[in-house]
This record gives C-alpha cells, sequence and structure tokens, in this order.
C-alpha cells in the first residue's frame, strides 16, 4: 500500500534530506539515501537492504512488496531531491554489514580519492572489469548520494570495503601480495612491464598522489607512459588504465 505524504516538514523527509547531506548521519542510522529510476530499478535488482522508496506522482514503479513506498507531489519531491530537474524517484538503503579486508592479487587500493565523481567512476570501472577494490583512508563516502550515481549503481553489485593503509599493508605482506603505486618518480618502471595482476595497486588522491607512507613501503613505483608535456592524469582515468593492464 502507498502512503501519500503533502508536507515538506514531514519526519521522514527531513530524515531523508539530513541522510543526503551528511555522512555522519548516515553511519549512525546505517541507511542511505540514492536517487534516480534507473538507480532504483538497479537497487531493486542487487540490493537486498532496499529499505523505502519515495516517487512523485507522475511515477508508475513496480516496488517490491515489504518496501515503503511514499508518494509526494512534485514540488515536495523538488524540495528534497539533490537533482535540479528530479526524475521522480529517492530511495533509501540500509547500509552493508562492514566487512573485514581480504587481499587479493589484482586488486585497487584507493587512498584518499575524495572526489565523489572519480570515486564512482572507478566503482564503475572496477564492477565492468572485475576488478575487486578497498577504500583507505581519506576517500569520499561511497554511499553518498553523488557516489552512488557516478558508478551507476555499481555499489549495489560488488563488495566495497573500507580499512586502513596498515592493515592492508600487514594483510598483503602476509599474503605474499606486492604492493605497488602509481607514482612521478625516478625509481618508477612501465606498469606494462609490471605483473600487475600478481599485485595490489594503490591510486592516490587527485591532487596530492600517494601518501609518502605508502610511498616508502610498497615494493614497486609504476608510471602510465604517456607524453611527456602532459603533468598527469584524472584519478579515475589512471585507475580505468591500471584495471585494463590488470587484466591482460
Amino acid at each position: 500500500m502507498r502512503e501519500l505524504i503533502t508536507s515538506r516538514k514531514n519526519p521522514f523527509l527531513q530524515q531523508v534530506k539530513k541522510l543526503l547531506s551528511s555522512r555522519k548521519e548516515r553511519e549512525q542510522t546505517g541507511l542511505f539515501v540514492a536517487d534516480g529510476t534507473k538507480l532504483l530499478q538497479e537497487a531493486i535488482r542487487w540490493w537486498d537492504g532496499l529499505d523505502a522508496v519515495i516517487l512523485s506522482e507522475d511515477v508508475q514503479m513496480e516496488i517490491p512488496q515489504g518496501v515503503r513506498t511514499v508518494v509526494v507531489p512534485m514540488d515536495v519531491m523538488e524540495s528534497i531531491s539533490p537533482m535540479q530537474s528530479p526524475q521522480g524517484a529517492l530511495f533509501v538503503c540500509r547500509l552493508p554489514e562492514k566487512k573485514a579486508f581480504a587481499p587479493k592479487a589484482g586488486m585497487l587500493l584507493l587512498d584518499g580519492i575524495q572526489d565523489p565523481g572519480n570515486l564512482g567512476t572507478i566503482l564503475r570501472t572496477a564492477d565492468a572489469l572485475g576488478v575487486p577494490v578497498a577504500l583507505l583512508e581519506g576517500c569520499a563516502d561511497p554511499y553518498s548520494h553523488k557516489v552512488v550515481r557516478a558508478s551507476m549503481g555499481a555499489v549495489f553489485r560488488m563488495d566495497i570495503v573500507q580499512t586502513t593503509w596498515q592493515e592492508a599493508k600487514e594483510a598483503c605482506r602476509q599474503a605474499e601480495i606486492p604492493i605497488g603505486v602509481t607514482a612521478l618518480n625516478e625509481s618508477a618502471k612501465d606498469l606494462r612491464e609490471a605483473p600487475l595482476h600478481t599485485m595490489a595497486v594503490v591510486i592516490g588522491s587527485e591532487g596530492q598522489g600517494v601518501r609518502r607512507e605508502i610511498l616508502d613501503s610498497a615494493q614497486r613505483s609504476l608510471i602510465i607512459p604517456m607524453n611527456p608535456n602532459c603533468e598527469s592524469l584524472n584519478a579515475a582515468i589512471a585507475a580505468a588504465i591500471v584495471m585494463w593492464q590488470m587484466k591482460k
């Protein structure tokens, strides 16, 4: 049964707005919010934790039984949606249970990827290529609506583990998985000459690159060959090149 809410001050809608804007609120409640009809279809297909759906009055979608379904006027949808032109669907999901980091050969470690668009694009590419990903300190929240949107629903289909550098380093050491870093230094080797499928490769932040403590601990420094007039690549593009080479 669908319920109609017409007040912008409704407590449930106010909570949705908080979940959209606050990582702390998401972590405290164990909930996150995403927007859009296509992403809702992905969540219905892949995500066990779909909790509630908010639809504008002109949107018709088949919602699974047991999922709270709320219908709101378009002006109310516009007041809570993070989009300038809402698609008419917002939905609330339960966060997944936290999983322990398990090192794997041929995986990515993301260090301080703060831009939601970059993080979402990396996750989308990793999902497409079947590359495991772990997030180290300083990354954007993978369950913010911006990352979910940029991932095109990849967050609903893959395990996203968040860990620390110290934990990842020790686990890779015990598993005898060498760690490589993308870096612009004198010791860096052409990544085409490295067995990336046997390694865990760190991609650094957009502005700072890989942290010094990681650079100092890694077994190999890797460089993406490119025009010498170019200084660097976007983090998501660099990650895509690394993952493609991993799968060759």
